[in-house]
């Protein structure tokens, strides 16, 4: 199932505040034919020793729950 990339950006954008509170960001990079999401974390998130946890637990969450076809969110960059 293809990714609906002008929702995936939608819902980033409802994730966004809360990487943006503490100091970060992210930007969408693609998405493979698996439906793995490629994001490029920036700012504070960028270097921080807990983004492995709010990629899965936080942006993965979020992107498979409410965007069909997202199957899982890595970090590039």
């Amino acid at each position: 199932m293809a990714v609906d990339t002008e929702l995936l950006e939608t819902v980033l954008d409802a994730v966004r505040p809360s990487l943006q509170a503490d100091g970060g960001d992210c930007a969408l990079v693609g998405v493979d034919d698996a439906g793995v999401v490629s994001l490029e974390l920036t700012g504070s998130c960028a270097g921080c020793s807990l983004s492995d946890l709010t990629l899965s637990q936080g942006i993965e969450r979020v992107l498979v729950e409410h965007v069909p076809g997202v199957t899982a969110v890595k970090a590039v960059g």
